[in-house]
C-alpha cells in the first residue's frame, strides 16, 4: 500500500487524502482511437478477467460503464467507481434500478 504514515505520532494529522494512479483515458475515448487487433484483444480479456474477478469475490459492480473503466498508455485497464457495488452475499435487498440508463441490460429495463 502506497500510503503516507506521519513519523511519530496521528494526534496532528487532521487532513485525509486519496492518491490515485494517474490513467490516460476513460474507454469511451480509447473506443475512439485508431488501436490494432491486438491492443483491442488484451483490453477486452483485462475487462473480462477483472469482472471475473469481481464476480468470484462476490462483488457486484452496479454501475459499469465506458466512464468507469480507465486506461493507461501501456493497455493497463482498470475498473473505477465502486460506490453503488455491493456484495451478492449481503442480506439486504437491492433497489434494481442503480445502473446509469444507457447502460442497463435490456432484462432490466424489460422489467424481467
Amino acid at each position: 500500500l502506497n500510503a503516507f504514515t506521519p513519523l511519530l505520532t496521528l494526534d496532528d494529522f487532521n487532513d485525509v487524502y486519496i492518491v490515485m494512479e494517474l490513467m490516460d483515458a476513460n474507454l469511451c475515448q480509447v473506443i475512439q482511437m485508431d488501436l490494432d487487433h491486438q491492443k483491442i484483444s488484451y483490453l477486452l480479456y483485462q475487462m473480462l478477467y477483472e469482472i471475473k474477478h469481481l464476480h468470484s469475490a462476490e462483488i457486484i459492480h452496479r454501475d459499469l460503464k465506458f466512464l468507469n473503466i480507465v486506461v493507461r498508455s501501456d493497455c493497463t485497464l482498470k475498473i473505477l467507481d465502486f460506490d453503488l457495488a455491493r456484495t451478492a452475499s449481503t442480506s439486504c435487498m437491492m433497489t434494481p434500478y442503480v445502473v446509469t440508463g444507457y447502460y442497463r441490460a435490456p432484462e432490466v429495463i424489460l422489467g424481467m
